[in-house]
């Protein structure tokens, strides 16, 4: 079970993961891994795509969140469920409070994509909106839970959300062998620390990278310094990936991960068109991270098989970011 460290940190352990699974299997979907030979062809590796586009409500953030809100007592429930998020935990943390029939209140930035306001209200969540910056997410997210009394499901860090999370890797290595590397967006770094925590229980010898935009690349900064730097409002279309890491994640970050490499807007976009055109299948920008920064980093993984985590699908089809490039 999860333990705390002498600075006071609560780290879950693989025995919570697999907690975790069993707890909500009836309310997740065991998505499937796909390959492409012409993304192989392309790059040079083995490429097995983890496709949590295909999750339910279109993000992996869905086994986090449902961990999180069904892990609640009874009485712990009655009050309701509350968070701030850019869009796909929202959206997420909602779809589970409303498998359990509790209300759920998310603080949203007024910029994040309609797509995921619509999932939101769709599944029964009510939206505060803030200003698009850390600071102001976080105050007026402050106001909302000393209102309501909520129980607080931390976007990602949180170790009942980390550990749902790794779940999706344990499954990644369940359907495919002989993996020798792992490579997932990075933000806040619920899915990374997931990520890390399913790998270095079950197969250290896998090596874990993260893929970030360059227009938010606090995290690969702080991989690099060797302690937390954060930006307040970092400008990118990958909108998932634009908050800070926090004490939790930088611990699985800094322990576990081989590097954090990124990718520009433009490479971001060129890549999210790929698989859509290769692939036919629907992701967001976050999701298109990791292949391009493979494709900008060949020689880190040519000959090599490689899982890479597509962590959402939840798009604005009248806002296309190459139709916004054109």
């Amino acid at each position: 079970m999860s333990y705390t460290t002498s600075t006071g940190l609560t780290i879950p352990t693989y025995m919570d993961v697999e907690i975790a699974h069993e707890r909500i299997r009836p309310y997740i979907h065991k998505t499937p891994v796909l390959t492409s030979r012409r993304l192989n062809e392309l790059t040079g590796a083995e490429l097995f795509f983890k496709c949590e586009n295909l999750q339910k409500a279109a993000a992996f953030k869905v086994r986090g969140a449902s961990n999180a809100v069904f892990g609640l007592s009874d009485e712990e429930a009655a009050v309701g469920v509350a968070t701030h998020s850019s869009g796909n935990h929202a959206l997420s943390l909602s779809y589970a409070a409303g498998q359990r029939g509790i209300p759920v209140t998310v603080v949203m930035p007024r910029t994040a994509p309609k797509a995921k306001k619509d999932a939101v209200c769709g599944y029964g969540g009510t939206i505060v909106e803030c200003e698009p910056s850390t600071s102001s997410r976080e105050a007026v997210f402050a106001k909302v839970v000393a209102e309501s009394g909520a129980d607080f499901v931390h976007p990602y860090n949180d170790p009942r959300v980390i550990a749902g999370q790794a779940t999706c890797s344990k499954e990644l290595l369940e359907q495919v062998s002989r993996l020798d590397a792992v490579i997932a967006p990075i933000g806040g770094g619920g899915m990374i620390s997931g990520t890390c925590l399913t790998l270095s229980y079950i197969a250290p010898e896998i090596k874990i990278y993260a893929a970030e935009p360059l227009n938010a690349d606090d995290a690969a900064r702080s991989f690099r310094a060797g302690h937390i730097i954060a930006d307040d409002a970092p400008d990118t279309i990958a909108d998932g990936l634009k908050v800070p890491l926090k004490d939790l994640t930088w611990h699985f970050v800094r322990n576990y991960v081989s590097d954090i490499f990124t990718a520009t807007e433009d490479e971001i976009i060129d890549a999210m068109k790929l698989i859509w055109k290769t692939m036919k299948i629907v992701v967001e920008p976050s999701s298109a991270v990791p292949l391009a920064t493979i494709i900008k980093n060949p020689e880190v993984f040519r000959g090599k098989r490689v899982g890479v985590i597509l962590t959402g699908g939840n798009v604005d089809l009248d806002s296309l970011p190459w139709k916004q490039k054109d």
